[in-house]
């Protein structure tokens, strides 16, 4: 498995094509959810993903850090490939993901918005719920941080 994690700006234009498919083939044909996914704030994250040696972008994550007008950083777009579900790479993903947060804001809370059937996995990170439930997408969602 190797891992990187690059700027808009870094990223090469195989690199950008092969996250916006892993994107949209995990967010709008698996879940069956049809959004703008290339919603114009990739240019404004990190973007952290695995390549195994079979598939590329089979693990991913979009992370904003920190801006004085929000007070946090954010962790989202969080995905496995279904070929490596249960492989513990998800869980990998997220250790490195929360790391650069805190590598670059540590004095920042993280936050994102969790699928709430994956509550308890993002729980096991140390995020709390700090919202109630609400559809996003029609899919059951809530907020969560981690200090």
């Amino acid at each position: 498995m190797n891992w990187y994690l690059k700027s808009f700006a870094e990223l090469t234009t195989t690199e950008l094509y092969a996250i916006l498919q892993r994107r949209e083939e995990v967010f709008v044909v698996e879940q069956t959810c049809p959004y703008l996914d290339a919603d114009g704030a990739d240019d404004r994250a990190l973007h952290l993903w695995a390549d195994s040696d079979k598939e590329s972008v089979v693990a991913y994550a979009r992370i904003f850090l920190g801006e004085s007008s929000n007070g946090y950083s954010r962790i989202g777009r969080v995905l496995t490939s279904e070929s490596v579900r249960r492989h513990g790479y998800g869980r990998e993903l997220m250790l490195r993901a929360i790391d650069v947060c805190e590598r670059y804001t540590p004095q920042l809370p993280i936050r994102l918005g969790a699928q709430v059937y994956l509550r308890a996995f993002y729980e096991s990170f140390g995020f709390v719920a700090i919202s109630g439930k609400y559809l996003e997408d029609d899919i059951p969602h809530i907020d969560m941080e981690r200090r």
